[in-house]
């Protein structure tokens, strides 16, 4: 039944219930109206309303359904369908939006794709600039105040050692930096060797207390989900860092059937808004690319803090590229 003839037909009980208790009622209306024949209209004309209302919001209920989902709904969290059973315009529209649903997640998944590889191209560009223009500059600057330290005189040679270790601090920064843009040693020596040196350069550099948790038979994962896993875990330890005030964050990453799960668990303020971030979102997307879901959580127990649970499949789909 259409939306016309539905509401068209629901008036119509209305009305013909209210005709019939008129004809069939012992209810006269005398000129002038009495108080009491005025008062039963009047009961009447609010029960009529009241009936009208209540039918009306059954049968608008799918379209009430379908706004709720309009303002709710969430890209990143796809899936999110209504059931459009039978005909109708309404059924047709939940049908329609469902369809329009499927399309724009599909793009917004290609979409990400396609900037999360130029953003990783990017970083393994600026990396490797970074190691060999910089990196072989720093070098040869420490090569040579060496060699002039050796050759100055006792004053000038303290400051020459001094400049040298500023230097050498900063070239380690730099290797640093360039580890966190491009993690060589997760191409090298796979996830759990990257992030325990992720955690090992969390806990001596920012100061984190970090507890490592992995498991020993993990399943062969492909590289795309290697790297969303080790993204995540090195965007949850920034936020613990950076923006929950954390003392301690434990990192583990189990086997849970035919996936991994890469849970970081920190002692933090907590989860004080609704509103993700930037750093979030962007995790949520990672994780879409590879078909895995990821949920943040007020940590277990009673303690404040935050927990970031990704779980991804061991055959994750291909990267869509453009």
């Amino acid at each position: 039944m259409s939306l016309f003839w539905r509401i068209f037909a629901l008036n119509a009980v209305v009305l013909g219930a209210a005709t019939a208790l008129l004809l069939w009622a012992p209810v006269t209306v005398s000129v002038p109206v009495l108080l009491t024949e005025a008062v039963i209209l009047v009961g009447g004309l609010a029960v009529m309303l009241v009936a009208n209302a209540a039918l009306l919001r059954l049968g608008l209920a799918p379209l009430d359904r379908l706004t709720r989902l309009m303002t709710t709904v969430d890209l990143l969290r796809p899936g999110q369908r209504l059931p459009a059973a039978g005909r109708g315009e309404v059924a047709d529209l939940i049908r329609t939006f469902n369809a329009m649903l499927e399309r724009l997640e599909q793009e917004r998944a290609a979409s990400s794709a396609r900037v999360l590889l130029a953003q990783e191209a990017e970083r393994r560009r600026i990396a490797q600039e970074l190691h060999d223009e910089v990196g072989q500059s720093m070098t040869a600057i420490l090569l040579l105040l060496g060699r002039v330290a050796g050759d100055a005189p006792q004053p000038l040679r303290a400051e020459l050692h001094e400049t040298q270790e500023i230097t050498r601090g900063t070239l380690d920064e730099v290797r640093r930096l360039v580890r966190r843009l491009r993690p060589g040693v997760l191409d090298d020596l796979g996830l759990v060797s990257a992030l325990t040196s992720l955690t090992q350069d969390f806990a001596t550099h920012v100061g984190l207390r970090v507890t490592r948790a992995f498991d020993t038979d993990l399943p062969a994962l492909p590289p795309e989900t290697e790297l969303v896993l080790y993204r995540v875990a090195q965007e949850s330890l920034t936020n613990a860092a950076r923006h929950a005030d954390a003392e301690h964050v434990t990192v583990a990453l189990r086997r849970t059937g035919d996936g991994v799960t890469l849970t970081v668990t920190d002692d933090g303020r907590g989860m004080r808004a609704a509103h993700e971030g930037a750093g979030v979102r962007g995790m949520r997307e990672r994780a879409l690319l590879v078909g895995g879901r990821l949920d943040i959580t007020p940590s277990p127990g009673d303690g404040p803090g935050t927990r970031v649970l990704l779980t991804a499949p061991a055959a994750a789909p291909p990267v869509r590229k453009p």
